[in-house]
């Protein structure tokens, strides 16, 4: 093997191996945009904890940065210095919503879309005594009637899902915002709403004691825990949505270290030990790599901008 085959084989490898690679040389910092104890903070530190597992020597420190709907976390990972040491937890409100809404300081255009390693999955659930019990029922409900759908706060990701999807399937909602998805859950056990977006997990234990009933799931295809609950798609709309997880950072940060941390978040995402603890928190495990993590977000960016220009919510917090 000739002299200049050897080098280009150790620089591809450089690339292809974060531990081939001199980055990094130094803790890598990751700002969670909400307070510790949460999904997303509980989240980023099964991350941080198997970066830490799986490269020798590598250290990665949570930093907690709550604050303006996670606005306050998220532009000081994406206006951090670019190189590669700060970065933060990709949460769909707070890059795909919030810029619409007003109070962030920063744009999707501004984010380095790193990988994304769990999603969030949505259901839209039946409340107690709801006059529809699936989603053919709710469908022709709501061609007559527009059904209330709670949600945990105006402009939110809840929000924006159940208007989405009014909008794509055609019929009108009446959106009922309550202080958070704790508050909107007791309204729907209670019989107060008629219908409300909910995680699986949260959907599960409400249906099993009879308190929900799933109507549709916001996927691509039918889910394990709700195998006879259909998808909004199969039913013949063209709607998806679910929250997601992952990393991102400021632009700039340099090519080789940016292949290190996206080949990072890949290792992990396809760790067994990770997948397991991920999914033992409720999450579904995804990955995708830098390129269809953007095109996720700027399609829910897109949805959002329609959804909030309509309801005349664009800007509201400016």
């Amino acid at each position: 093997m000739s002299k200049t085959t050897l080098m280009a084989l150790a620089a591809t490898l450089a690339l292809a191996s974060p531990a081939l690679a001199d980055f990094p040389e130094r803790p890598i910092q990751i700002i969670v945009p909400y307070s510790a104890g949460g999904s997303t903070d509980l989240g980023l530190r099964v991350v941080a904890d198997a970066i830490e597992r799986k490269f020798d020597g590598v250290t990665v420190v949570i930093r907690n940065q709550p604050g303006g709907g996670g606005g306050i976390g998220t532009s000081a990972a994406v206006h951090a210095r670019p190189d590669g040491y700060t970065l933060g937890a990709g949460a769909q409100g707070p890059i795909a919503i919030l810029p619409h809404v007003g109070g962030a300081d920063y744009t999707i255009d501004d984010v380095e879309f790193i990988g994304l390693f769990a999603r969030s999955l949505q259901l839209m659930v039946a409340c107690k005594d709801a006059p529809f019990t699936d989603y053919d029922s709710f469908i022709a409900y709501s061609r007559d009637k527009a059904p209330q759908i709670g949600n945990s706060g105006a402009g939110g990701a809840n929000h924006v899902s159940a208007e989405a999807f009014g909008k794509a399937a055609g019929i009108k909602i009446e959106s009922i915002p309550f202080g958070g998805s704790s508050e909107a859950r007791t309204a729907c056990i209670g019989g107060h709403i008629q219908a409300m977006v909910a995680s699986p997990a949260e959907a599960k234990a409400a249906s099993d004691s009879g308190q929900m009933t799933p109507l549709f799931v916001m996927e691509d295809e039918r889910i394990d825990l709700f195998p006879d609950t259909p998808t909004a798609v199969e039913k013949g709309v063209d709607f998806t949505w679910s929250s997601y997880k992952g990393l991102i950072g400021p632009k700039g940060i340099a090519e080789p270290d940016l292949a290190w941390l996206r080949e990072a978040v890949k290792q992990i995402a396809e760790d067994p030990d990770f997948i397991a603890k991920m999914t033992e928190a409720g999450e579904f495990v995804t990955y995708e790599d830098g390129a269809a993590f953007e095109k996720r977000a700027r399609k829910d960016s897109d949805m959002a901008h329609a959804v909030l220009e309509e309801l005349g919510l664009l800007g509201m917090n400016k």
